[in-house]
């Protein structure tokens, strides 16, 4: 029997049989429903972690160098944050010997930044933002434009100018009804020109991005930010990752320098990147890929069964079917292939709707919840083949068992 024919079969076994086909194909179809839920939501995560979190906090070939790492997204013990404890701090005097280090194609900023009042005349209650003063690179190196005004110059942060670029909270808070553009917004008192209105940030877990404030790093606001001359980082950007590694070392031995590392010393800061901040988020990613398949399975053994159940019923009820084909001429391995092939196409059709059931989960849960989700093309393949290979083994048995049927003991079943 041709393959194509005995596919047609049995798809035609299943618009006849259409309640037994359903519990046939139950087990898998809710084996891979949740394989692919689980999935998309793990890879929703994934880049939801990549693009929207570590791509804002740091972006693509940049790092920072710290007194310790901004973000620990793994399990940092006591004794490690004693050693960040004993670290020196970050100084201006830095500034200048690490930008000379720096290639020519390299863009940096500095900025310092802490938890702020502020206040204005249209609204009666104080707020605390974050507050920090950066030079002029770091709108380029973090892609931060405007939808009102501009952002500040070179220029102004020489002068210490003290006007402010504030973000989409700040504005809605501070500036009801009003244009913020030209209007004053008082820093801990220090009186600020608002010329600017950043691009919406969004949110990380539920925490706005969207409260803050940018003044020019050498404005009033570095007395609040930057006291005894310590900075919280110089963020560098490379134009790609090679130059970005050769940039690491030259800072590495800038720093090293400075504070007087011996070569068997560790480094007492963090050149901290996106990659490094992701790694313990990779390694749990892998992990609960894994569990995503895995745990589905048991779903598919129990589709496995029901099918070679019902395969073994198809065999017994079409025993005469069996017979006449081999008296016809049918071969062993023809009839074998036979129930093989409507075995996997049972199966199949149950991932296919499985698919889609996952697919319209993944939908549901990112619409009604903060959980983001990605149907990755690779889990639908995993799914569908998965789905095939439960067909052909749970169909081994049965087909074997048509296929060795004597041809007149079959010819006289009823």
């Amino acid at each position: 029997m041709q393959f194509f024919e005995a596919v047609r079969l049995a798809l035609a076994t299943i618009r006849v049989q259409k309640l037994k086909s359903f519990f046939t194909l139950l087990g898998v179809m809710i084996g891979v429903m949740f394989l692919i839920a689980v999935v998309s939501i793990v890879e929703g995560m994934g880049r939801y972690m990549k693009d929207d979190l570590m791509g804002k906090l740091i972006p693509i070939n940049t790092f920072q160098l710290r007194r310790n790492p901004d973000v620990n997204l793994g399990d940092t013990d006591r004794a490690t944050w004693k050693e960040y404890m004993r670290r020196p701090r970050i100084k201006e005097e830095d500034i200048g010997p690490v930008l000379a280090a720096l290639p020519p194609s390299v863009n940096a900023a500095v900025y310092s930044g802490d938890n702020i009042t502020v206040s204005t005349r249209y609204v009666n209650k104080p707020k605390q933002v974050e507050a920090d003063n950066v030079t002029a690179p770091y709108f380029t190196i973090k892609k931060l434009g405007v939808t009102e005004g501009r952002v500040f110059t070179e220029q102004e942060d020489a002068l210490g100018s003290p006007v402010t670029v504030i973000g989409q909270d700040v504005k809605e808070y501070f500036f009801p009804n009003v244009d913020p553009i030209g209007r004053e917004l008082r820093v801990n008192h220090i009186p600020y020109t608002v010329i600017g209105v950043a691009e919406p940030q969004g949110s990380v877990f539920g925490v706005s991005l969207d409260k803050f404030i940018l003044a020019p790093y050498n404005s009033p606001l570095k007395q609040l930010t930057n006291r005894h001359g310590v900075i919280d980082a110089i963020l560098v950007q490379s134009p790609d990752e090679q130059t970005m590694l050769a940039t690491e070392d030259a800072v590495r031995a800038v720093m090293r320098t400075r504070h007087k590392l011996k070569p068997e010393q560790k480094d007492d800061f963090a050149l901290e990147t996106a990659e490094q901040d992701l790694e313990f988020w990779n390694k749990i990613q892998g992990y609960l890929v894994v569990a995503g398949i895995a745990l589905p399975a048991i779903g598919l053994v129990v589709g496995a069964i029901v099918i070679m159940n019902i395969m073994l019923v198809a065999v017994a009820e079409r025993t005469a079917e069996i017979g006449v084909r081999k008296a016809l001429g049918a071969r062993r391995h023809d009839i074998l292939a036979q129930f093989l092939v409507e075995s996997a196409t049972l199966s199949t059709v149950g991932a296919g709707f499985g698919v889609a059931a996952g697919a319209a989960i993944a939908g549901l849960i990112a619409a009604v919840s903060p959980l983001p989700t990605h149907v990755a093309p690779w889990s639908v393949i995993v799914a569908v083949l998965l789905g095939a290979g439960v067909g052909i083994v749970a169909g081994v048995y049965p087909a074997s068992r048509a296929s060795r049927l004597d041809p007149i003991a079959a010819l006289r079943a009823e």
